[in-house]
């Protein structure tokens, strides 16, 4: 097989794994990923995960590898605030949730990290098709609970203000029923305690 081929049969993947591969061509020489790899035609991101070596970096496609590497999960914390513009930092490692255990990855195409969490609380994600290839991200109020929930020194409202959330934005795009049903799924007095103190604060926010 020639890497015309390949890339002709796998560039519409953005993400593949050998599984992938060997789905669409079951003949494949496993071989040749390692000849790729040495003339920068692709990267191996972790343990039979590749991308191509040319194919443009954006935040769609970093959500999209986080999604792939370490499933179940879905993006969310920091990254998912910043993604709806409810923080204003820019988030360089992709924060992720997950059922199995927390860990990090370091890879050509950045830093990722997963949280691991209960599995009555792996909800409250979404299916982003806004692209051409899709990517599973918490919904802005499962973004809130999921950061308020695993960041154990928010114990003040000056805690919930070094978030530095933007509140104009919270009131336009958070519906506060679902917040408030998803936050009851938690059953937990210290993310209630949270989201009360993040109330205080947004009821004497002078823009309101």
């Amino acid at each position: 097989m020639t890497y015309l081929d390949f890339r002709g049969g796998m560039y519409s993947f953005e993400v593949f794994s050998t599984r992938d591969i060997e789905k669409l061509f079951p003949k494949f020489d496993s071989r040749r990923l390692v000849e790729w790899q040495h003339k920068g035609y692709i990267q191996k991101l972790i343990n039979k995960w590749y991308i191509f070596g040319d194919i443009p970096m954006n935040e769609q496609l970093r959500f999209r590898i986080s999604n792939c590497l370490h499933r179940p999960s879905y993006v969310s914390l920091e990254s998912a605030l910043s993604h709806y513009g409810l923080i204003p930092e820019a988030v360089y490692s992709v924060q992720n949730i997950t059922t199995r255990k927390t860990i990090t990855y370091e890879t050509v195409a950045g830093t990722f990290n997963y949280r691991s969490i209960k599995a009555h609380l792996f909800f409250g994600y979404e299916v982003d098709n806004s692209q051409k290839i899709p990517v599973l991200i918490a919904s802005p109020e499962k973004a809130i609970l999921d950061y308020l929930y695993l960041n154990h020194q928010l114990n003040t409202t000056g805690d919930i203000e070094g978030l530095r959330l933007n509140l104009a934005t919270f009131n336009e795009i958070i519906n506060k029923d679902r917040l408030t049903s998803y936050a009851a799924c938690f059953e937990s007095n210290t993310l209630n305690k949270r989201l009360k103190l993040l109330s205080k604060i947004n009821n004497h926010a002078d823009t309101f």
